[in-house]
């Protein structure tokens, strides 16, 4: 069948060599590798990195040589040529770490969840508020899947009416090699905070909304009694401020039969279709991740995204700082999305397993 839909053109660099300068600080998390890639394909510049952990820094140089290795932080920060520093600090560290950076006159770039307290939310509203400087937020299963960005066109096209409900499952895979700070709840946020902020910010993108009210949360440690302090499942279900709805369901149960770390769905009900989205793998078939299906009143389609839409959001990032723009994500946005990830966090329900 002919697929009615035109999509964006693949993005450009939207800078050239040293127009752009960034540093990353702060690899307690791997996300890190993802934001700082896609910034130089972007056209930015990495100038230099730093993380307390030797180990973690000569991982991070390993991808990206050439990259000057910081004594300290305040090297980073002290740094005039820095307009921008990228983080995947250990969840519970991140805020304060982008007030540092805001304090320094840069603006702050975080890996998800990007605070984990109402008071470093507080906190972060209050400077970004006073000094204009932004605390932009990875939330990567929207802005770095091709999935996700190519379901985001064909909603704005219409392509199933208005957006009734997003319902998002962001399962994951615990593994062998998770870091200490992994397990202890203070510290990465709990399972709604951290791996559901992922979905709240898809709610409130695809549903076209700016808040939302927490119906029901619950939490729970089902299968992990060695580690009290990971939560294992988490689900809540959203009222947004438009009258639409959202559902999340976050887990660590990815069997090892699955061939990547979990396989991350998102469905899209409208009053004229609905769309799915496969990330990350179309389980028994051999076409890869990327997978879109999308049934309207015209009829079924399937759209293969890798390699279709790219991420724009890197570039749009970088001329947001440069010209104080909010084309990426308005900084209303991604904090109300880490809003209803907190709200949704304390006022869950704890299950017992």
């Amino acid at each position: 069948m002919n697929q009615p839909y035109v999509f964006d053109p693949l993005p450009e660099p939207v800078v050239g060599p040293g127009d752009f300068v960034f540093s990353a600080v702060g690899l307690a998390h791997g996300h890190v590798i993802g934001m700082t890639r896609g910034l130089i394909d972007a056209g930015a510049t990495l100038r230099s990195v730093y993380d307390a952990d030797p180990v973690k820094v000569a991982e991070f140089v390993a991808h990206f040589p050439g990259v000057r290795v910081a004594a300290s932080e305040r090297e980073v920060l002290s740094d005039p040529d820095v307009r921008l520093v990228a983080s995947a600090d250990i969840a519970s560290e991140r805020a304060d770490l982008g007030l540092r950076v805001i304090d320094a006159g840069k603006d702050f770039f975080v890996d998800k969840a990007p605070l984990t307290t109402f008071a470093q939310l507080d906190a972060v509203r209050e400077a970004t508020a006073r000094t204009g400087r932004k605390y932009a937020v990875y939330y990567g299963e929207r802005v770095h899947s091709e999935a996700a960005i190519l379901a985001g066109q064909l909603v704005a096209q219409g392509a199933i009416g208005t957006v009734l409900q997003v319902t998002a499952f962001g399962p994951h895979r615990v593994g062998t090699s998770r870091p200490d700070w992994f397990f202890e709840a203070d510290r990465y946020g709990g399972i709604l905070c951290d791996i559901g902020s992922h979905n709240f910010e898809q709610m409130l993108f695809y549903a076209g909304a700016t808040d939302g009210e927490i119906v029901s949360a619950t939490v729970a440690n089902y299968a992990h009694r060695d580690t009290p302090g990971l939560q294992d499942f988490g689900d809540a279900h959203v009222v947004l401020d438009n009258g639409m709805t959202g559902y999340v369901r976050v887990d660590w149960f990815t069997p090892d039969g699955l061939g990547v770390f979990g396989d991350g769905r998102t469905i899209l009900l409208g009053t004229d279709g609905y769309i799915e989205l496969r990330k990350y793998i179309d389980i028994t078939t051999d076409n890869g991740g990327g997978q879109v299906l999308l049934v309207n009143q015209d009829g079924q389609y399937r759209f293969e995204a890798d390699g279709r839409t790219g991420f724009p959001f890197f570039g749009q990032l970088i001329r947001d700082c440069l010209e104080r723009t909010e084309v990426a994500m308005t900084q209303a946005h991604a904090l109300k999305a880490a809003e209803l990830s907190l709200q949704a966090q304390t006022s869950a329900r704890v299950l017992a397993g």
